[in-house]
Order: C-alpha cells, then sequence, then structure tokens
C-alpha cells in the first residue's frame, strides 16, 4: 500500500507529465492501490483518481470500482469527497453506469451526503440526459424498494427544475418510454408521482399528449374490469387514478370513459362501497368526482340508460315532503333528512349529462314521475331556503377568516341554481360552480345576472286555488335546522388523500418485481 509521500510523489509525475500523461500507467496505478490505505491515503486518493481519469481509458473499470470503494468507506468524510468527485468518472459510455452508481447511492441516510449525491446527478444530467436517465430507470425496474422509491422522487422534484436545453423533446419522450414500462408495476404513491413527472412535461402539454396521459391512467384504473365495490384495494385504485385524469380532462380530452364506467358500474354500487381511509365519506367523495367529471363529458353510447340511473339514484336523496296530518302537523314521526352536499353532486351531473338529452324528462319519463321529481325538487329548495336562513342567523355578530359571508352564501344556495328544472319544458342553461370549488369573483356589471341564477326561489304560480288531486307542499319547521348549526362543517375538504401507507392496490396479476399493485 502506498503511503502519503508516493501518492504525492506519483501525483506530481502525473502533473508534470502534460500530454505524456497517458504514459505514466504505472503511477496512476499507484494512485488507485491508495484506496487500500489509512484515512490520510484515501482522501488523497479521491482527489487524484478522477483528476487523470479521461488519460488512462484502459483502467476505467479499475478506476470507477476504486472511486465506489471510497464512496462505500465508514469514514463520512471520505464518502463525501468521493460522491462529490463522481461526475468527473461520466465520460462517454461509462456516463450511464455512474447515474447507477449514483442512483444507487440516493439511499444514504446522511444528509449531507444526499444532497450531494443529488447535486452529482443533477450535473451529469446537464452533461447527457438520456444517459443519467438509463441509469435511473434501470434501479427504478431492479433496484432495492429504498432506492426505487427516492429514485422516483429525484425525478418527481428535480426534472421541473432543468433547463429546456437539457429538458429535450427527444429526451421527455424517453422519460415517456421508460415510465410507461415501470407503470406496468406500481404502487399507488409511485403512481401519483409518475403523474406528476408525466403531466409537467412540456410535450404532453397539448391536447394530444392530455389524451396520452388520460389513457394511461384509464389503463391504470382498470376500466375494462367489472367493478368490485366491496375490494377497500379496488376502490381505492380507482379513486386514485381519477383524481389523477380530473385536471386533465377539457372541452377537447373528453372524460366520456370514466363518466360512463361511473354510472354503470360505480353508482349502481354506492351504498356498498368500502373504503381503507378511516373517516371517509366514500359515496360523497365519488359523487364528487362523477361531478368534476360529467362536465368535459363528450358523446356517450348509452347516454339514456345512464342518465336514467343517475337520475334514480338522485331520487334516493331526495324525499318526498312528509304528509301533513288534518290539523297541518307532521303526520309522521320523523322528518326526512336532507343530504345537501350528496343532491349537489347528482344534480350537477345530471343537469350536465341533461343537456345532451334535453328531452329525458319529459319524452323519456311519463308525466307522473315528472310531477314527482318536481315535488321532491321544491321541497329540497325550500328546506335549503330554511337552512340558510338559519345559517345566516348563527353566524350574526361573528367575525374572522372562517365566516366569509359571500362564499358561504355561494356553497349554500348551489341547488338553487338548478331552477331552470323547474321551467316547462325543463332546460340546462344555468352555469353552476360546485360549492367546493373556488369561489369566483363576480364583476358589478354581472351582478343582476348572477343573483338570477343562484339565489332566486322556484318559479312561484299565481294564487289559485288547490286543485282537488294536488298534493300539498309540507313547509319544513326551521327548529331542525338549526339544532347544530354551532357545529357546523359543510363540506369534508381533503380526506381522501390516497396515500394509505402500506405498498399496493390489490393484485393484478404476474409482476416481474413480484410487487402488489
Amino acid at each position: 500500500m502506498p503511503s502519503v509521500e508516493e501518492l504525492y510523489r506519483n501525483y506530481g509525475i502525473l502533473a508534470d507529465a502534460t500530454e505524456q500523461v497517458g504514459q505514466h500507467k504505472d503511477a496512476y496505478q499507484v494512485i488507485l492501490d491508495g484506496v487500500k490505505g489509512g484515512t490520510k491515503e484515501k482522501r488523497l486518493a479521491a482527489q487524484f483518481i478522477p483528476k487523470f481519469f479521461k488519460h488512462f481509458p484502459e483502467l476505467a473499470d479499475s478506476a470507477i470500482n476504486a472511486q465506489l470503494d471510497l464512496c462505500e468507506d465508514e469514514d463520512v468524510s471520505i464518502r463525501r469527497q468521493a460522491i462529490k468527485e463522481l461526475p468527473q468518472f461520466a465520460t462517454g459510455e461509462n456516463l450511464p453506469r455512474v447515474a447507477d452508481i449514483l442512483t444507487q447511492l440516493l439511499q444514504t441516510d446522511d444528509s449531507a451526503e444526499f444532497n450531494l449525491v443529488n447535486n452529482a446527478l443533477l450535473s451529469i444530467f446537464k452533461m447527457d440526459a438520456k444517459g443519467t436517465l438509463g441509469g435511473l430507470f434501470s434501479q427504478i425496474l431492479q433496484g432495492e424498494d429504498i432506492v426505487r422509491e427516492r429514485a422516483i422522487k429525484f425525478l418527481s422534484t428535480k426534472l421541473k427544475t432543468l433547463p429546456d436545453e437539457v429538458l429535450t423533446k427527444e429526451v421527455e419522450e424517453l422519460i415517456l418510454t421508460e415510465s410507461k414500462k415501470v407503470l406496468e408495476d406500481v404502487t399507488g404513491e409511485e403512481f401519483v408521482l409518475f403523474m406528476k413527472i408525466l403531466s409537467g412535461l412540456k410535450s404532453l402539454q397539448t391536447v394530444s399528449g392530455r389524451q396520452q396521459l388520460v389513457e394511461l391512467v384509464a389503463e391504470q384504473a382498470d376500466l375494462e374490469q367489472t367493478f368490485n365495490p366491496s375490494d377497500p384495494d379496488c376502490v381505492d385504485r380507482l379513486l386514485q387514478c381519477t383524481r389523477q385524469a380530473v385536471p386533465l380532462f377539457s372541452k377537447n380530452v373528453h372524460s366520456t370513459r370514466f363518466v360512463t364506467y361511473f354510472c354503470e358500474q360505480v353508482l349502481p354500487n354506492l351504498s356498498t362501497l368500502t373504503t381503507p381511509v378511516e373517516g371517509l365519506d366514500i359515496q360523497l367523495e365519488v359523487l364528487k368526482l362523477l361531478a368534476e367529471m360529467s362536465s368535459f363529458c363528450g358523446d356517450m353510447e348509452k347516454l339514456e340508460t345512464n342518465l336514467r340511473k343517475l337520475f334514480d339514484k338522485l331520487l334516493e336523496y331526495m324525499p318526498l315532503p312528509p304528509e301533513e296530518a288534518e290539523n297541518g302537523e307532521n303526520a309522521g314521526n320523523e322528518e326526512p333528512k336532507l343530504q345537501f352536499s350528496y343532491v349537489e353532486c347528482l344534480l350537477y351531473s345530471f343537469h350536465q349529462l341533461g343537456r345532451k338529452l334535453p328531452d329525458f324528462l319529459t319524452a323519456k319519463l311519463n308525466a307522473e314521475k315528472l310531477k314527482d321529481f318536481k315535488i321532491r325538487l321544491q321541497y329540497f329548495a325550500r328546506g335549503l331556503q330554511v337552512y340558510i336562513r338559519q345559517l345566516r342567523l348563527a353566524l350574526q355578530g361573528k367575525t374572522g377568516e372562517a365566516l366569509k359571508t359571500e362564499e358561504i352564501h355561494q356553497k349554500s344556495c348551489q341547488i338553487l341554481s338548478f331552477q331552470d328544472l323547474f321551467h316547462i319544458p325543463p332546460s340546462y342553461k344555468s352555469t353552476v360552480t360546485l360549492s367546493w370549488k373556488p369561489v369566483q369573483k363576480v364583476e358589478m356589471g354581472q351582478k343582476r345576472a348572477t343573483e338570477d341564477t343562484t339565489s332566486g326561489s322556484p318559479p312561484k304560480k299565481s294564487p289559485a286555488g288547490p286543485k282537488r288531486d294536488a298534493r300539498q307542499i309540507y313547509n319544513p319547521p326551521s327548529g331542525k335546522y338549526s339544532s347544530n348549526l354551532s357545529n357546523f362543517n359543510y363540506e369534508q375538504r381533503g380526506a381522501f388523500r390516497g396515500s394509505r401507507g402500506g405498498r399496493g392496490w390489490g393484485a393484478r396479476g404476474n409482476r416481474s418485481r413480484g410487487r402488489l399493485y
């Protein structure tokens, strides 16, 4: 083993040789042997080996292996020095190997080392993006779980920091190609990260690019398979995938395939859905996603059938008003429970799809069913008006960020915005913002129009005497709606996050890595 003096002497030989440095192979071999010495010798070797590496291609493997030994040394200062110098070995065909080594080094628990590895990877990324991606994806596909996890996170956080001259169209195409291979066997958390990676690529910001992403999500969601509402993994996978798809939909990228699946497979099983997420209202979560997607649904093959399923589900949450006794009191023991959030989602979805078949309520339903629907809608609207009044009374004199009157008003009266369904014949012209979406400020010139569409009551008829067969609309007592206003929480925001701690969404056949999907 060479001493410190020998290392300095051979370093001097190589440094003085200038253009003839390649002729002093023996001197470079002495420096390589320095990795077998003590702490001082190793520190010198970590600096000297990369400095003359390019002059000895025949010793490339030995030099890289020697530096790798130093990267795994027990002395943290030696490891850090060796890692810092690794990008100097990233030349030509050696670059993918260096990228592979650096990717494996991401598993370190030392924060300083971890930062050095990240910086080294970014450094060689700027030298050769394709070669670096080769090393990263090699470990993502075949490496240990901890290495795979950190390599994916590196891509999800660092790619967006790279300049356009590095992330060229060809590089982005390689990322998409390699990502598709990984997506054949991923966990839920990994899938979300890869969607973050892919959706950030400039080449996928186009209509065709977003369509590609929607197709990728649809494949992960298994929309060709029969939905199993009793399998928490199946439900969880569908929710996560749909959440990734929603931001991609637009007037040019349709949600038809997802909306169809929800109508045909999910709605009929809504009451039996199971979820591993404690405290999550899984039914409301599903209905919210359906509502958000319905705005971008294209032509649907079985529109009438699916619209009827949606309508029937809506009726389940819109009770008839209770019968009144002769003295005008409620004849029943208990008043119907009004589930505002459920009805908002279903009514919005029905309103969006109903535009594609505007005569559904008149031509596809008999007169009695249409009359029944309007009675339910009127009862619900009246109950909501009472609720709004009680809410305002409860909030009087209160201040604070949580009491934004304008926002509360909008969130409270969304259902009243569907008043065009009261028209004869019913129409679908109202523009409604879902209550959990950000409130849009209204300009003064728009105030009149907004008031007409968001705060009006159902159209009133002339006060004629009641007909013999006409059903009396029950006016709910106000006390019912004000009893628990102090604990009011209109929406369960952010209850579903998709991450369940463990890996996998349930088995999906044989996978090369034996992972659970």
